[in-house]
């Protein structure tokens, strides 16, 4: 007897990722899973009376994407914010804050993100005194695109109690101005962790990524609130074609949000949460995280690995490198974690069979992570773990091949890319130094090395739109002459946000391409991709997306 379809999609050019069968005419669904990919004709004969008929009008249909590097708490909570993206000058801020600021009359803590880092000019960097010059009896603070930085005025400083500056850790820093007092700039989580818990949602939303830790205690109201912001957030990432979410914060409190919407069939995004691991924490917490995998295994929410920070970010100068900045030589600033540290976390994590994805933005940070992986292989064996470095900023030629050698995942985001369409090539490219300018963002010499390379956003770090990523990963313009040509094909490209994303999470066997059995999801987009132009795919949109085989957004 033939199975009815619940969804067929005809009309289409299926793309089935799967690197062997050509492209298809239509699909069809059943219950969670791929039923056939075939001839309209053929797809046709599989409806019944109550099958849904989805006429893609010639466009692409392909997998649902794999976010596989982002920040879904974060990310959610800035759809509430003011996004500062593109704002340049104190005139150009002072508007967009002043209006924000009139349309939130209630807020405690007024928060806008993707601030430039030159958001005042090249030469003047933004202090609470510009701050304060616009909004002086409201607590304000502003994030830099990338989240590792904020600014924050002196109504918010005085709030949190940093005005007089306060240890807040390795690797994080109250800046302090030449009176004496805090300058407003604020350099990782610990720094403007005080701040955001001034806001309505207590700072919650950063927990994960800063402290790793669950809030002390939550209202009902709270709950709700977080569960409402959550929603509309994974609501958004199904409304750009995204099926499955590797988030990079987490904590247990996440989880149990998760499990909430879950259970209630409100989940519209696969997700997986990971441990974060932080370096006040000792080496048997890890034990918590292999508990985690134990209790989150579905399809639809995972827990099964670790999260750690190795290092910050070029434009702070606090990413960790080897042999200084490029308009700061000598200075190669510092790493969280000591190396007898992170090899520990990586021997013990690798023992316990949880995959290890580690933040490492500077050469030395690399090398580093890289140095605790091979120390795991030495310790345990080569066990296949997929551990993984995210970012991969600026890299030494040597650690190149490392990857391949110790099977490590390049987790890297071509949107992040100096000078393409989210952010300016300065300060960034003076931080690296013209003479490392060939290794620095370099996918193409990542993929050519054998090192399995996985694409994502970091939203809310840059939009968390794929095709805006795809754009800037196939069309990236070098700095100067003469450097190697880092672009990848469309199909590299789209292979990187789909099928390589589902054997990172180890889901290969499941998802990830249109293969007959597979997990139905899938997304239809508004054109046929591969006939848009390479400057013009971030024009291109989901038009119908569908995860778990049910649609979770449709644009008609």
């Amino acid at each position: 007897m033939v199975q009815t379809a619940d969804i067929i999609i005809i009309n289409g050019r299926v793309l089935p990722m799967d690197g062997a069968s050509p492209p298809a005419e239509a699909i069809a669904l059943a219950g969670n899973r791929i039923l056939a990919l075939g001839a309209n004709t053929d797809i046709e004969a599989l409806a019944g009376t109550g099958t849904r008929r989805i006429d893609a009008r010639g466009a692409t249909v392909m997998p649902g994407f794999n976010e596989a590097h982002m920040h879904i708490f974060p990310g959610s909570v800035s759809l509430r914010q003011l996004n500062l993206h593109g704002v340049q000058g104190f005139e150009a801020l002072k508007a967009a804050i002043l209006d924000y600021a009139a349309k939130n009359p209630e807020e405690p803590l007024l928060m806008g993100f993707s601030a430039d880092y030159s958001i005042i000019s090249l030469t003047e960097p933004c202090t609470r005194h510009h701050l304060d010059a616009i909004l002086p009896d409201r607590s304000f603070m502003m994030f830099a695109p990338d989240h590792h930085t904020a600014w924050a005025n002196t109504r918010a400083l005085e709030e949190a109690g940093l005005l007089h500056g306060k240890d807040v850790g390795i690797g994080n820093e109250v800046v302090m101005g030449p009176d004496g007092l805090a300058n407003g700039e604020l350099r990782e989580g610990n720094a403007f962790g005080p701040v955001a818990a001034l806001a309505s949602t207590g700072g919650r939303e950063e927990l994960g990524m800063v402290t790793g830790m669950d809030p002390e205690s939550v209202t009902q109201e709270q709950y709700a609130l977080d569960r409402a912001i959550l929603k509309a957030g994974l609501d958004y990432c199904a409304s750009w074609g995204i099926t499955s979410i590797q988030n990079f914060d987490g904590n247990h409190y996440q989880l149990r949000l998760m499990r909430d919407l879950m259970q209630s069939g409100e989940l519209s995004c696969r997700i997986r949460i990971p441990y974060h691991m932080k370096n006040f924490m000792a080496l048997d917490d890890l034990d918590k995280a292999a508990d985690w995998k134990q209790e989150f295994q579905s399809d639809m929410l995972r827990s099964d690995f670790v999260k750690v920070f190795m290092d910050g970010v070029l434009d702070s100068q606090t990413a960790y490198m080897l042999e200084g900045y490029g308009d700061r030589p000598g200075y190669t600033y510092e790493p969280l974690f000591t190396p007898e540290a992170f090899n520990a976390i990586a021997t013990k994590a690798d023992a316990l069979g949880l995959q290890v994805a580690v933040h490492a933005i500077g050469s030395a940070a690399i090398r580093q992570t890289l140095n605790g992986y091979e120390a795991a292989v030495k310790a345990n064996g080569a066990r296949g773990n997929r551990h993984r470095i995210e970012h991969i900023e600026i890299i030494h030629p040597d650690d190149i091949p490392r990857f391949a050698e110790l099977g490590v995942v390049a987790s890297m985001q071509p949107v992040h890319y100096p000078g393409g369409t989210c952010f300016p090539a300065e300060p960034t490219t003076t931080r690296i130094g013209e003479d490392r300018w060939d290794q620095a963002y370099a996918w193409r010499s990542m993929k050519e090395a054998g090192a399995p390379v996985v694409f994502a956003s970091d939203w809310p770090v840059s939009p968390v739109s794929p095709f805006q990523c795809l754009q800037d990963a196939v069309t990236r313009k070098p700095w100067k002459d003469g450097l190697k040509d880092q672009r990848f094909s469309l199909m590299e490209a789209l292979e990187a946000y789909t099928a390589t994303g589902a054997w990172v999470e180890f889901m290969e066997d499941r998802k990830g391409k249109l293969i007959p059995g597979y997990l139905a999801d899938v997304v239809v987009l508004s054109t046929d991709i591969e006939q848009v132009a390479p400057d013009a795919l971030m024009g291109v949109e989901s038009r119908v997306t569908i995860c778990d085989g049910k649609i979770t957004f449709e644009r008609d």
